[in-house]
């Protein structure tokens, strides 16, 4: 099922935005969608079809994917001021390597931004933020991960008109968004120091104050956190999927990567 989901937003993905948009495609995404579907009561028929870049194997794919639209939208917002950034930051064979995508990105990002002007105006908000905290060089993950976690909790906000859910949703959004800005932080923080980038934890390593354990609690309240208002939200399905996702697979991820 969970295949099923991932397999139908790369097939949205070329279907709104273009076929090169379907090579950005993330698991991130694959839970926002979930997550968009789990709020509704219609129920998901699936049938098996023809994958269009291996066309010998069959997939399993949705017969509606109206919900797959907005992630598919999202995701490809998000990939493109992501691809930004990275030729902003990047030197070398790998800002080449951008510059060479951005063509087919920006191509998909427009019909996105199209669809979905407010996903893209959180976005750009998102990443003016973004840009003054690393300007100013802020050393405080805190604050260096605020503008990820909002960004995050305006678009699970969108999911839903219902008042009381979009509590729970901001919620979840912003916990998720900060875990992911504080994982990456720690993860790319050796290369980051190597090729002088900005990362907010350069100083505390510098000081001698960072540790992987301070990270992993760091991570665990924002685990915590996102677990006690998906608890309040009214799933109508993917129940046992979204609880894998929520209550292991986030802790089993940083457990992994940050490799304690």
């Amino acid at each position: 099922l969970y295949k099923a989901v991932y397999c139908s937003l790369c097939k949205e993905m070329g279907k709104t935005c273009g076929i090169f948009s379907r090579f950005t495609l993330s698991y991130d995404f694959t839970f926002y969608a979930l997550l968009n579907m789990a709020l509704k009561t219609d129920v998901c028929d699936i049938t098996r079809k023809c994958c269009t870049f291996n066309p010998i194997k069959k997939c399993q794919y949705l017969t509606d994917m109206s919900d797959m639209k907005m992630p598919a939208a999202a995701s490809m917002i998000l990939c493109y001021f992501k691809l930004m950034d990275n030729i902003n930051d990047e030197k070398g064979f790998k800002k080449v390597k951008y510059l060479l995508a951005k063509p087919f990105i920006a191509s998909a990002y427009k019909k996105a931004k199209k669809l979905y002007p407010s996903l893209d105006a959180v976005a750009k908000s998102y990443i003016e933020s973004q840009n003054e905290i690393e300007k100013n060089n802020c050393t405080s993950i805190d604050m260096a991960a605020e503008p990820t976690a909002k960004c995050l909790a305006e678009m699970f906000k969108m999911l839903t008109d219902n008042e009381v859910q979009k509590r729970c949703l901001d919620r979840i959004g912003y916990s998720i968004g900060r875990y992911i800005y504080i994982l990456d932080a720690a993860v790319d923080l050796e290369e980051d120091i190597k090729l002088n980038r900005y990362n907010p934890l350069k100083e505390m390593y510098k000081a001698g104050e960072y540790s992987k354990e301070f990270i992993a609690g760091q991570l665990n309240i924002c685990v915590g956190e996102a677990a006690k208002a998906y608890e309040l939200l009214d799933i109508k399905k993917f129940k046992n999927i979204l609880d894998n996702l929520i209550y292991l697979g986030l802790q089993d991820t940083f457990i992994k990567e940050l490799k304690i």
